[in-house]
């Protein structure tokens, strides 16, 4: 395959109403997902991300946006965290052929983003790009990027033995 897979990155919160949604900037991840789509032509588009609460996972959520024609769309629905997504999306890819991927996420997550996709897809020969949408960071999510910085080692530990398992 000569065109690189697309991977968005889900993200979503709890609703006044209870239910779990995915967020005001995953929806724009999709938007910047389907702009690079139109550019790339990808053979495979990977949405990835769960719901804590049984209802529609993230990743179906987006897939529920999704517009484009271009490539096999595939739902990863149970990864939680960043290093979650990196380590079930590349099977994923890897039985699929591809090599090369464009990962879509927020500016703010981009930092830890690209040291997990790096260290786990690096690892099994696919290269990773990223590219960032247009998301105006909430002072929520700085809160949460902070935090999530002091587990980022644990979490990339756990991402490359649970690649090596499977």
């Amino acid at each position: 395959m000569n065109a690189p897979a697309l991977v968005v990155l889900g993200n979503g919160l709890v609703a006044r109403d209870g239910s779990y949604r995915i967020s005001r900037a995953c929806r724009a991840l999709v938007a910047e997902a389907a702009r690079v789509a139109r550019a790339l032509e990808p053979p495979v588009v990977v949405f990835t991300g769960w719901s804590p609460e049984g209802g529609p996972s993230e990743a179906e959520q987006m897939h529920a946006l999704w517009r484009e024609r271009s490539g096999e769309v595939v739902l990863e629905e149970t990864a939680s965290t960043t290093a979650e997504n990196a380590a079930r999306t590349l099977p994923l890819l890897l039985e699929r052929g591809v090599r090369e991927a464009v990962v879509i996420c927020a500016p703010l997550h981009l930092f830890r983003a690209r040291w997990i996709f790096h260290h786990v897809y690096g690892a099994h020969g696919v290269a990773v790009r990223f590219r960032v949408a247009r998301v105006v960071p909430t002072p929520g999510a700085v809160a949460w990027e902070l935090g999530a910085l002091t587990v980022l080692g644990r979490q990339l530990r756990a991402a490359e033995a649970e690649v090596e398992r499977a």
